[in-house]
């Protein structure tokens, strides 16, 4: 036992080295994705509201029942495009296209998922994935709910 003694401390010393070695090589690459990150935001032009409101587009007053036929809900959404012409062709597309997608998405949502807001976050982007495949050019950028009531019947 006394002879294996020597060889254990080297084999406890080396694998504490390489996790030690690993654990800073990884924080190196948080820290560097952490500084892009910041970076890539400040490069993000802010827009003034006229900009947001010319590339904005609504929906209001869709109600629909959810996968749960026992609620409903009644929303209006607001959808940021790419730019002014994107919105023209949003615009002429939205009640034959882009609502039937809407009412298609919450018939399979639960009313479980729309309680947090994390749920609707997420409600959010799986819409504006859809609704980017079906339009001819995918300029999407974001929807949002400017209301939203849910309701058990």
């Amino acid at each position: 036992m006394k002879k294996m003694m020597p060889w254990l401390a080297t084999i406890l010393l080396a694998i504490t080295l390489i996790v030690v070695v690993v654990f800073v090589f990884m924080q190196g690459q948080v820290g560097n994705k952490a500084e892009k990150d910041v970076a890539s935001a400040a490069e993000v032009k802010k827009m003034t509201a006229d900009e947001i409101v010319e590339v904005t587009s609504e929906i209001t007053d869709i109600k629909t029942n959810l996968a749960d036929t026992n609620h409903i809900v009644q929303v209006n959404l607001a959808f940021k495009m790419a730019d002014a012409a994107a919105k023209e062709d949003f615009e002429k597309i939205k009640e034959i296209t882009v609502k039937p997608i809407i009412v298609q998405t919450f018939a399979d949502a639960q009313p479980e998922e729309l309680k947090t807001a994390k749920g609707r976050s997420q409600f959010n982007e799986k819409l504006t994935k859809l609704i980017n495949e079906a339009l001819p050019e995918p300029k999407l950028s974001s929807t949002n709910f400017t209301y939203f009531l849910m309701a058990s019947m």
